[in-house]
């Protein structure tokens, strides 16, 4: 069974190859950088930019350019997918460019869009955020959730009175990602009942003296099998910052 499997990897091996070894080869960053430009195939242009946003080595200006110009590709996995690059690889001058996307027709786009704005700090963020964590202005729960993840790094009075509010959302990933806010910004934890936190928020002075660092969220994942094999480099896992 398994010289008829090789056998048929063999059969498909791209055109040059030597080796069934290239079947697991990831594509050189000007490969990614083609598919990221094919004007003709979006899905060619979602993966491209998917496998150059997890590298750690394409973050320079002329990379930066072609995530900046995918934001508003009409295909919306490839909007997905450059936010996600540009909010691994930009600067806080990018941030506006990702609020931009908090308004994609796209569920899944403002997703990522809140997502990649929790490593990217900018105070313009804080209202656009604030206004995705209610669910009269955003009906995907995963966006509020996602939002009031990003409003932890904000130590503004503003912030946490929009969190105590998301606390009485009506989805529990809500609630969970506005109280982890609220324990990094105040270091206070008076659980999920908005009621509790009012007097506290309303005597304190110094509402964030214990406030603890701010951390946000990595990809991290298991080894696939075939990357216990010494020629397989590791999967591409990111240390917390």
């Amino acid at each position: 069974a398994g010289l008829i499997l090789l056998g048929g990897c063999a059969a498909d091996l791209p055109r040059g190859a030597t080796s069934v070894l290239e079947l697991f080869r990831e594509p050189s960053p000007s490969e990614a950088a083609a598919w990221a430009l094919d004007k003709y195939d979006a899905d060619k242009r979602e993966r491209g930019l998917r496998l150059l946003g997890t590298a750690t080595f394409v973050g320079d200006e002329l990379y930066l350019r072609l995530y900046r110009d995918r934001l508003t590709d009409p295909a919306p996995g490839v909007r997905l997918s450059a936010v996600r690059a540009l909010a691994n690889h930009g600067t806080p001058d990018d941030v506006p460019l990702i609020l931009a996307r908090l308004e994609d027709e796209d569920a899944q786009v403002r997703r990522e869009a809140a997502r990649g704005l929790q490593r990217l700090s900018n105070p313009v963020a804080i209202d656009p955020l604030l206004r995705l964590t209610s669910e009269e202005r955003e009906a995907e729960p995963e966006v509020r959730a996602e939002a009031a993840e990003a409003l932890g790094q904000y130590a503004e009075s503003r912030v946490v009175e929009g969190l105590v509010a998301a606390l009485d959302d009506r989805n529990l990933a809500v609630n969970h990602a506005a109280l982890r806010s609220l324990r990094t910004l105040t270091g206070q934890d008076f659980g999920y009942d908005r009621r509790a936190w009012v007097p506290w928020l309303s005597s304190e002075q110094r509402l964030f003296a214990a406030r603890s660092q701010y951390v946000y969220p990595v990809f991290q994942r298991a080894k696939a099998w075939y990357e216990y094999i010494p020629l397989f480099p590791p999967p591409p896992n990111e240390a917390a910052a």
